[in-house]
Parts: structure tokens; sequence; C-alpha cells
């Protein structure tokens, strides 16, 4: 018979586990949808005979928005609408992580600024000074790259993550679907 301590060691050791993948699982995504986003601006700027390889953006920003996203889901964010048809939720969590994620910009330049000497008012300089046309670009990306992740989030939350890890992951013939 397992204690009560071992039992209370096992279940945080289980969500530990659970959490650490589903982060792995959000810098896959994401770093997917940012090396996508980063290869069309490469084909852009060949056009016009400038070369852009900055491919390392896509993997450290999928690192950072990876935990932003955890860091909102922890807060809670987006769960006002979950009782509502799934398309509600999906949007709304899409919105609003969209903002969270903007926010987190800000603040990533404002550091940025900081570390650099500066100050907090040159970081948001420098933030400003990429222009309103590359900030509704990126907005605009994250925004699209959120609805299909958030729409599985919905689907598992809803069905369960084993459902949904099972349609994805196993054969037909082994969910006892023909």
């Amino acid at each position: 018979m397992m204690s009560g301590a071992d039992k209370k060691k096992g279940d945080l050791k289980k969500k530990i586990v659970h959490e650490v993948v589903e982060y792995w699982i959000n810098v896959c995504y994401l770093t997917l949808v940012f090396a996508a986003f980063t290869q069309y601006r490469r084909f852009l700027l060949a056009a016009h005979d400038i070369t852009y390889t900055n491919y390392g953006f896509a993997v450290s920003e999928a690192l950072i928005l990876a935990k932003v996203i955890m860091i909102g889901e922890v807060a809670r964010l987006g769960r006002g609408l979950e009782r509502k048809p799934l398309i509600y939720p999906t949007l709304y969590k899409t919105v609003i992580f969209t903002l969270f994620v903007g926010a987190f910009k800000v603040i990533e330049e404002v550091i940025k600024g900081l570390w650099k000497g500066k100050g907090l008012t040159g970081g948001l300089a420098d933030f400003f000074e990429k222009g309103p046309y590359e900030l509704l670009a990126n907005s605009l990306v994250v925004f699209v790259a959120f609805i299909p992740f958030f729409a599985v989030k919905e689907l598992g939350r809803v069905l369960g993550e084993d459902k949904i890890r099972g349609l994805f992951f196993r054969r037909r013939a082994d969910r006892g679907i023909e």
C-alpha cells in the first residue's frame, strides 16, 4: 500500500513530466511555425538580393513563447468561455494569448534595452522603431498560429488528451475505429 507522502510524490513527478512534455510539444509546434515564417521572409528578401538566415530566431522565440503560454495557462488566462461551443474558447484564447505574447514582447525589448545599457526608454524605442507593419505582421502570424494550436488544446480538454493523442498517433485499428 502506498503512503500519502509516496502518492503525493508520485503525483508531483507525474505533473512535472506532463508539464515538461507539454512544454516541448509547444516548442516544437511554435518552432515549425516560426521557421516557416522565417523561410517565407527569406524568400521575399531573396527576390531583392538580400540574404536572410536568422533561423535562430525561430528556435529562441519558440522556447520563450512556449514558456509564456505555460505561464498564461497557470494564470488561467482565457478560461472564461470554456462551457461554450469550442469555437468560442478557441478564438477567445487565441486573442487573449496573442495579446499576452505582445505584452511579453514589449517586456523582452525593455530587458534587452536594459541589458545593452540603453535603459528602459531605449528598449521601448527599439521596439517601436521596428514600425507598425512589422509589429502587426508578427502579431498576425502569432494569432493565426494560435488558432489550430488552441483548437487542438480545447479538443484535448473536452475529449481528453489521451483520446487526442490516440487519434493523431495510433493506427485506426489500434483505436477500435474502422
